[in-house]
């Protein structure tokens, strides 16, 4: 029986290749909205992070979702993504 293919994306914090599951995608949609996607389906310009507090904490610190997105980020996003783990 053929192998699946298992999709791998690159952390922007780490720069590790992880699989999908072990990441949280964050998409800037065409009206400029910042948001989790949970599901990794929804349209926009994604990026992700590894499921970590230490990535996300760097993250808010060095504002690399800001470059990355080509957006501001609120405060209430990085909240949202420090919740998700806990």
């Amino acid at each position: 029986m053929k192998q699946r293919k298992i999709p791998m994306r690159t952390c922007i914090i780490t720069k590790e290749k992880l699989r999908k599951e072990e990441l949280i995608r964050v998409i800037r949609n065409n009206l400029g909205n910042v948001e989790i996607d949970l599901t990794g389906k929804k349209n926009g310009r994604g990026a992700y992070l590894k499921k970590d507090l230490e990535v996300f904490k760097k993250a808010r610190s060095s504002k690399i979702l800001e470059k990355v997105l080509g957006v501001e980020i609120k405060e209430e996003l990085y909240d949202e993504l420090d919740n998700l783990l806990k």
